[in-house]
């Protein structure tokens, strides 16, 4: 599921493709996936106008028209961009797809229909409406407005970390990275961390998103200590080869190791 590097890595590639190109068409082929919005209206925001830049909030992408409005695509589990101008590599899924005068096509592809088109009027209220927690990787996200939401939760660690409204950009796999890297087990109960702990468990949010970032969330390029190659059934801990454990913890199945994540109470 593309969880805020994924979004970020698009993002980054919606910029280097899409932007400062007058939109020519819009084919919208899922009209179900769009939220708040007429298809019809969403065509006539979008020709005749150019992307000038774009943003991110947690796993949401806004691209910014020149009017100021913008395009909001979230991509559920299986949505991701395209950009083409060969008929023959189109994606299987296209969902909306957006084609400038040079007959090069944006593709919004989502197998599985789960992602969602949206358009803002204003980015802010869209962020407030969807009741979105701070982005975790934002230039003002410090260790005092982590400390600030989190002592206000009693819910598991996993739990705390994956909830959108509470902190927004961190889903299933990414949280138990950050979890092996602080050395967290995933159902300790956030008001039963020190603050030391806490702030072990913020000091891993962000060099671990970046860092998959910077990989264009190839994790096969990720460092050797990390566990997202190794999740998984039979997978093994890359620090001391135990057998990682796999539970249930906030409704999603994660794997810790249990020598390193071990559960205090």
């Amino acid at each position: 599921m593309p969880e805020l590097p994924e979004v970020e890595t698009f993002r980054r590639y919606f910029d280097r493709t899409s932007l400062h190109q007058k939109i020519k068409e819009v084919r919208l082929y899922s009209p179900e996936m769009i939220r708040g919005i007429s298809p019809k209206k969403l065509r006539e925001e979008l020709r005749g106008h150019e992307f000038v830049s774009t943003g991110r909030h947690g796993k949401y992408l806004f691209a910014q028209l020149d009017s100021g409005k913008d395009l909001v695509l979230h991509f559920g589990m299986t949505g991701h961009l395209k950009y083409f101008n060969d008929p023959k590599k189109s994606p299987s899924y296209v969902r909306l797809l957006i084609q400038f005068p040079n007959d090069y096509n944006l593709a919004f592809d989502c197998l599985r229909k789960l992602g969602r088109i949206s358009f803002a009027n204003d980015r802010a209220k869209f962020i407030a409406d969807k009741k979105l927690g701070p982005d975790v990787l934002a230039d003002d996200f410090d260790f005092n407005k982590f400390l600030e939401i989190v002592s206000q939760k009693k819910g598991s660690v996993k739990s705390i970390l994956m909830n959108q409204h509470t902190l927004a950009g961190i889903g299933n796999l990414y949280a138990d990275e950050i979890l092996f890297q602080s050395r967290i087990h995933p159902s300790q109960r956030i008001n039963e961390l020190s603050k030391a702990k806490k702030k072990r468990l913020f000091d891993a949010i962000k060099p671990v998103l970046v860092a998959t970032i910077e990989r264009k969330a190839d994790w096969a390029k990720l460092p050797k200590n990390y566990l997202l190659n190794d999740r998984g059934k039979e997978g093994k801990c890359p620090l001391c080869g135990r057998t990682l454990m796999r539970e249930t913890v906030a409704g999603r199945t994660t794997y810790y190791c249990p020598r390193h994540q071990s559960l205090k109470r």
